[in-house]
Formats: C-alpha cells, structure tokens, sequence
C-alpha cells in the first residue's frame, strides 16, 4: 500500500513539473511573441512618422514653390509695351515688365531689325546657341522664303506647322527644335515689304509667349 501512495505521489508530481515547464515554455513564447510586434510596431511607426514627415516637407515645398510662382507672375505686371520701328510695320505687343530689351539694330540706315527680350539682364547676344526669352526679326526677305528655309525640320518632324493670326493677319506659327540647343516657337507674318518673326527659344517661356502674342499689332 505505501508503494502504491509513493507511486501516486510520484506521478502527480511528475505531472505537475511538465505543467509547469509548459507553461514557462507558453510564458516565454508569449514574452518572444510581445518583444517581436514591440518590435515590428516600432518599425511600422518610424516608416509612418518618417512618411508623414516626408509628406509634410514635400507640402510645404509645393506651397513655397506656388507662392514664388504666383509671387513672380504677379511682378510681371503690369505688362509694359515693346514698339517697333515705324517705317518697319510700327509693331507692338505688350510684354512682362521683368523683362529686359536690348535692340541690336540701328534701322536709320534701312536693314534688318533685331530686338531681344530677357528676364532681368539680356545676355549678350553671341552665337546661334544663345537663347532669349523673346527674339524678334524684321527682314527684307520674302514671307514664302522665310518659311521654307524651315521645311525640312518641318519634313523631318523637329517642327510642326500650324496657321496663327494677330490684327487680323494670318501667320504661320512653329513649335519644335529648331536646333540641338534651341527649343521653343516662332510665329511668322508678312507686313508691307518685310517679314517679321518672334522667336522664343526655350519652353519654358512658352506660357508667357502664347499670352504676347495674343497683344500683336502692326500696319499692314
């Protein structure tokens, strides 16, 4: 009988040390499992905190560039006024007053006319590469030749091609590469015994030369 109750004993003893180690067991997984989403929760708020700020920088460079952009477009006006030489068609049209003129002609002794328009300063004007806000040319040259001494980037496809008009006279207007550093427009119209044309050599002034144009007037 005592063997018996000593055996009992023994198992219930045995029974409750596994018991217990299961438990710890359960206890430390619980323990790994609580530090591992600690963890995990941590990282997933430093990717938010770090995104949010991210987000909150990004938004507050967007409201400053919008700022400066409307801060700019404002100072361009009111528009000042570009006027041509008479005998050469008296060509007019009202440009951003942050610009500068630089006229490159003295058309007293007939000639060709050559005006540029720039934000600022003009730089100086060297080469075919130089760009400018605005370029304009009045020539003695034939309206059809000026137009076909573009043709073939025409052809190619460096130049599209389309009608424009200003004080009821119709042009013609280009949009393309003009060459490996010139990109923008031209519009071109025939006045009297001379042909005038409007450059803009880089995209970037496109907006304000599609509003220039629109202020176009000349004699015909």
């Amino acid at each position: 009988m005592k063997y018996l109750s000593y055996k009992k004993q023994s198992g219930h003893v045995n029974g409750t040390l596994v018991a217990i180690i299961l438990l710890c067991m359960g206890l430390a997984m619980l323990a790994g499992l609580a530090v591992w989403l600690y963890v995990q929760y941590n990282d997933q708020k430093s990717n938010v905190d770090s995104k949010i700020e991210a987000a909150v920088a990004k938004a507050e460079r967007d409201t400053r560039a919008e700022d400066e952009t409307r801060f700019l477009e404002r100072e361009k006006e009111p528009f000042a006024s570009f006027a041509g030489p008479e005998d050469y068609g008296s060509l007019s049209f009202k440009y951003p007053k942050t610009w500068s003129v630089y006229e490159d002609s003295d058309v007293s002794a007939g000639g060709d006319y050559m005006a540029y328009l720039n934000p600022g300063v003009v730089p100086p004007v060297k080469g075919k590469s130089q760009r400018f806000a605005l370029r304009v040319a009045i020539e003695g040259k034939e309206y059809g030749d000026v137009i076909a001494s573009y043709e073939s980037k025409i052809e190619k496809g460096d130049l599209k091609s389309r009608t424009v008009s200003a004080n009821g006279q119709r042009g013609t207007r280009l949009d393309g590469s003009f060459s490996k550093d010139i990109r923008g427009a031209v519009v071109i119209f025939k006045v009297r015994d001379k042909t005038i044309s409007m450059f803009t050599d880089a995209d970037t002034f496109k907006d304000d030369f599609d509003k220039l144009i629109k202020t176009i007037e000349f004699k015909i």
